[in-house]
């Protein structure tokens, strides 16, 4: 099997992660028209600003704790009360009034989806183990992401022409019911391993330990890092641009991101047969300097014409997918399978936290400097990041490494499955931290 939509169990959960992701993208547009609705002109930007800073707080500081907590629990089970959870508490928004009382909705309902994510995308390579169907999986799995961020807009536009803006909470509500009977309809996979034990504490950080002492996961977090700052830009400074510079922001606002989101489902389609020729490593970092290239590009040449324009968020789309795309292939070579759940969760911590930064330090920049300008300057502290990161993810990083147990004895379990050699057990396997490694082996196969 290549194709992950011959698998039945993939189907069915790619079909809720696009009912959840057009739920949350219907949950963005309602939420921005009710702070504007509470603040109005004066201090909607600033409940807005509010309500994100409460979604960043709990995907970053949160999601390793969730993990923790619903290890012990079926994943199916999990995801199905998180999903309703989540749907649950959308109803009281179309009814709430007072700024803490939608802060206090939403930062429940962002507590959930910090729970959910890392734990759907771990359920993923157990569902297709084999790897090059996996990895299209993941491709899939970004057309879904980059979709939603275009059409979700588009919907919530097409339904406001029908129905009164708090109607879009609801609207959300049936596109997560929607998602809880795709999973319900999903025979999910044994997890096949026992559940890790230990102090809660040690548990919930085990994800971050894996991350921190496992090198190619540190290059991972770099990479994002780096994307986070170029790509920011587009996010926040495209509605900027197309209202300063080309003196339509309702107009073709939408047009540009309709250019980045084709880029991006083109780069997803292609990213499979680019890591199978070059490997992830070198189809991220191809991702970062294609982004930073574009952006110098941007900024360097006189304003261009609105189809030079759309090249150019196209080429920003798809070096973001060449980025965005493997990072789930790079985890799931990098954890032992009872741990995927827990370095999910640490990914989706940083990653948000990389946001964290990015998000703010675009639209300083834009305000400092030029547009254009505070493009360039991200390009090039981007392409820094990624040099760095160049150092810290080796270009010679097999997945068999070479290493030895003198603590262990003979007849342990470990050197049962993977016989060692000499006095020392010396051995070679695919490497993850774990107990029985706590650091990084030097030597490769």
């Amino acid at each position: 099997m290549t194709s992950p939509l011959a698998n039945r169990a993939f189907r069915t959960l790619f079909a809720a992660q696009v009912c959840s992701l057009l739920a949350v993208g219907l949950l963005t547009v309602a939420l921005s028209l009710m702070a504007y609705e509470i603040g109005g002109p004066a201090a909607g930007g600033r409940i807005l600003g509010l309500l994100l800073a409460l979604k960043m707080v709990a995907y970053v500081g949160l999601a390793p704790f969730a993990e923790s907590l619903l290890g012990a629990l079926p994943r199916k089970r999990a995801m199905v009360a998180l999903d309703f959870g989540r749907m649950l508490l959308l109803i009281p928004m179309v009814f709430v009034s007072q700024t803490w009382e939608i802060a206090t909705l939403a930062f429940l309902f962002f507590v959930l989806a910090s729970g959910f994510t890392p734990l759907f995308q771990s359920v993923i390579p157990d569902v297709l183990p084999e790897e090059e169907t996996y990895t299209k999986a993941l491709a899939w799995s970004r057309i879904a992401y980059t979709l939603e961020s275009v059409l979700s807009p588009v919907i919530a536009a097409a339904v406001l022409k029908l129905v009164a803006p708090e109607a879009l909470f609801l609207c959300a509500a049936l596109s997560f019911l929607g998602s809880v009977a795709f999973l319900l309809a999903t025979r999910f996979p044994p997890k096949g391993h026992a559940e890790r034990k230990g102090p809660f504490l040690t548990r919930a950080l085990r994800g971050m330990k894996i991350y921190s002492r496992t090198p190619r996961l540190r290059g991972l977090f770099l990479l994002n890092l780096a994307l986070s700052l170029a790509m920011a830009w587009v996010l926040v400074n495209s509605v900027v641009y197309a209202g300063a510079r080309l003196s339509d922001a309702e107009g073709l606002y939408p047009v540009l991101m309709a250019g980045y989101g084709f880029g991006a489902a083109l780069g997803a389609v292609f990213v499979p047969r680019l890591v199978r020729r070059t490997g992830e490593r070198q189809a991220m970092l191809a991702g970062i300097f294609a982004f930073a290239v574009s952006g110098a590009v941007f900024a360097l040449i006189p304003q261009p014409p609105l189809a030079g324009l759309l090249v150019i968020w196209a080429a920003f789309g798809l070096a973001s997918s060449l980025v965005l795309t493997p990072g789930g292939l790079v985890i799931t070579r990098s954890a032992a399978r009872a741990d995927r759940a827990a370095v999910f969760a640490a990914q989706f911590s940083l990653s948000h936290g990389g946001w964290l930064v990015a998000y703010p330090l675009a639209g300083w920049l834009a305000s400092l400097l030029t547009l254009e300008q505070a493009m360039l300057a991200l390009s090039l502290l981007a392409a820094l990041v990624a040099l760095i990161a160049t150092r810290v993810w080796p270009a010679h990083d097999p997945l068999e490494r070479v290493h030895d147990h003198p603590e262990l004895p003979a007849d342990h379990p470990h050197l049962r499955n993977h016989p060692g050699h000499g006095p020392r057990h010396r051995h070679a396997h695919a490497y993850h931290i774990d107990e029985l490694h706590p650091d990084w082996a030097k030597t490769t196969a």
